[in-house]
């Protein structure tokens, strides 16, 4: 059993070695996006990206593998890379690292323990995915009233009957300033009663528009 996770390169690379550790590599490539995956919405670049990652970073390792000179090539041509795309998600990020570490494990020959890493990490991310979190139950509402309208106390009572809690998170002018745009995050008791509330609201609110986004439908802020 030990044997298992022993390295399988002795230092020099082989056909043999390379393609086994590309193959393994590209197994976690595959577990990593299948994990981005679950329950969110990712493009389909980035899914081809967690996968080949893996074995790009594999191969660049095993290229350099104790070479000097190679280490200093490979170092200066990836600095020339710029990355120009908008900050990802945290789980983006961590899935990127996933597939990073697996990449790097291969590399050094110790494949078994790169796919069991892989695995146990995307399932750790499956479980904390599933479990209910505060912020999963809350939603986001954005009110839009006329500027004679005193927002402060205006929707205390509805929100008293229909949520657990309600708060005013943001607040901004609209229309040339005729309009003010409230943006609260509540928490609903009865994600039924959700049309009730709004019929109420749009009686407050000159039957100005009224948006509820839910929490699967908000990006992530980390």
């Amino acid at each position: 059993m030990l044997d298992l996770f022993a390295p399988i390169t002795d230092g020099t690379v082989t056909v043999t070695s390379y393609l086994l550790c590309t193959l393994f590599a590209f197994l976690c490539g595959v577990v990593a996006a299948i994990t981005a995956t679950f329950r969110t919405h990712v493009s389909k670049s980035f899914l081809i990206s967690l996968v080949i990652l893996p074995v790009i970073v594999q191969t660049v390792i095993m290229m350099v593998n104790g070479n000097v000179g190679t280490g200093i090539a490979v170092a200066g041509a990836f600095s020339l890379v710029r990355f120009r795309s908008v900050p990802g998600k945290a789980r983006e990020i961590a899935a990127i690292f996933l597939a990073m570490t697996a990449g790097l494990a291969c590399a050094a020959g110790y494949v078994a323990i790169a796919l069991l890493f892989t695995l146990l990490t995307g399932a750790a991310i499956l479980v904390l995915s599933l479990t209910p979190t505060r912020i999963d139950r809350e939603c986001d509402m954005r009110i839009t009233i006329p500027e004679s309208l005193n927002y402060t106390h205006a929707f205390d009572d509805v929100f008293e009957i229909y949520t657990k809690r309600a708060r005013l998170v943001g607040v901004r002018t609209t229309n040339m300033g005729s309009l003010y745009r409230l943006d609260y995050r509540i928490e609903m008791k009865d994600p039924n009663a959700t049309k009730e509330m709004i019929d109420e609201l749009r009686c407050r609110n000159g039957n100005l528009e009224i948006r509820i986004a839910t929490a699967a439908e908000r990006s992530e802020e980390l």
